[in-house]
Formats: structure tokens, sequence, C-alpha cells
């Protein structure tokens, strides 16, 4: 195994995953550079939600290469996996998946407490994570009390708070109105900038891509270049630009 480039914080290699017989990931191959924002694009059931399972560690690939910061994930024992998702990572789901029982600001607190974070800087950091998304006038309620919109910043906070690497964001606005998606992900990455976090966030909105550094898109699990060309000379006669996909 040779690892990959260094300003790679993230490297697949030739990713093949299958879910019962039925091919999800097919030769994807990308790297992901330090302090990006990625969007991975494409229509629902193209491999986006695999392919972030499989660079973030939650699947190992049936085939195919993971690295981390030159680090092989593919090779790595379960119970490693699962610290270098706590430690390291961040992740948030479509929809916000808070413990009901515990309150905003302990929710948020969770990965720094998991780590053995006293109670006292927990909660702190909670607390700055939350103001920072503007809704830290809520940290006493519970999940139940909040619009869909205020828990997601809340997941946002908790899949900040312990300083990660990388966050993984899947189709994280999927479930909201159009106006709180685009507060939501501009939230989301101008927070990831200012504290140089990677971010991979799978979308099938181009309004949630345009935020994004990059964009590489998907279909049927294998991975589609597009290449903008040329636009049409006012004289053409009015032929829209057009692209090629390989």
């Amino acid at each position: 195994m040779v690892a990959p480039p260094d300003n790679d914080v993230l490297r697949a290699r030739a990713l093949h995953f299958s879910h019962n017989g039925s091919p999800a990931l097919t030769g994807v191959s990308l790297g992901v550079r330090e302090g990006e924002i990625l969007a991975v694009g494409g229509p629902r059931g193209a491999g986006k939600t695999t392919l972030l399972r499989c660079l973030s560690g939650q699947l190992l690939p049936q085939q195919g290469e993971v690295w981390f910061n030159s680090t092989p994930v593919h090779t790595m024992g379960a119970l490693v996996r699962e610290r270098l998702r706590r430690d390291r990572f961040g992740w948030i789901d479509p929809e916000p998946a808070l413990v009901p029982e515990l309150n905003v600001w302990e929710n948020t607190a969770l990965p720094l407490m998991l780590r053995g974070t006293g109670r006292r800087p927990a909660k702190n950091a909670a607390q700055e994570w939350l103001d920072r998304l503007d809704v830290g006038h809520l940290a006493r309620k519970r999940p139940g009390a909040l619009r869909m919109a205020e828990r997601q910043r809340v997941a946002i906070a908790r899949a900040l708070v312990h300083a990660p690497n990388v966050v993984f964001a899947d189709e994280p606005t999927a479930t909201l109105h159009r106006a709180d998606r685009a507060h939501v992900l501009r939230t989301l990455t101008a927070a990831a900038r200012s504290h140089a976090v990677t971010v991979v966030l799978a979308t099938h909105d181009p309004e949630v891509s345009a935020l994004a550094d990059r964009t590489v898109s998907l279909l049927d699990g294998r991975l589609v270049t597009t290449v903008p060309l040329p636009a049409a000379a006012p004289d053409s006669e009015g032929q829209a630009a057009c692209s090629l996909s390989v």
C-alpha cells in the first residue's frame, strides 16, 4: 500500500460496495484536501451516503482503500475506527438524531463527555458553539420543544464541538424548508471555514452544492466527471452551452 499525497486529508481508491448484491459504489476514487468543503452530488440512490459512510469508517469497503491523513482506515479494526469517528470526525444526518432525554447543551456536549471531558468545560464548549449557531438561548430546552431547523443547528454544533478534522454531512437540509435550508447551510459552511474543518457534504440540491469549494457527482455508484464547455458566442443563433460527462 502506498499512502496518498500529504495534502489530502481523505483519499479513496477504487471503492466497491454492494448492498444485498446491488452495487452502491463501483470503482470510486477521489481525494479531499485539508480545509476543503466538498459536495458529493447526484440523484437519490446514486451512492452518496454509502461513500460518506466508507470515508468515515462506518462501513468497510468490500474492495478498495480509504486513507485518513496517510493512515489506512480500511485496515483498522472496529474499535480503532470507532475511536477515529469519536475523536476526529463529526457526522450530521438528514434528520437531527438528538437524544430526547437530554437538553440542548447536553446533546451538543455529548462527543466531549464521551471522550472524558469534565462536565463544566464540556458545557462551556457546547454553549460557545450554540451561541455561534444562534441557538444558545435554547440550551436548556429539550429537542422536542425545538423547530426542525433549530434541532439541525444543534446537530451541527454537536458535530463541531470536539474540533474534528472532518465533518460528514449527509443531506443535512433534506427535511428543511427552503429558507431554513439556505440559512443552515451557510451557518455550517461559515463555521467550518472559520475553524479550517474539512467538510464532505452529500446532496442532490444544486443550491447546496453552490456553497462548496468543489463538487463531484455520483451516478449509479460511479464517479461522473462533468466538463463545462465554453459558452456560445452571442451570434451563434442562441445555442445553449452544454457539458460533457464521462
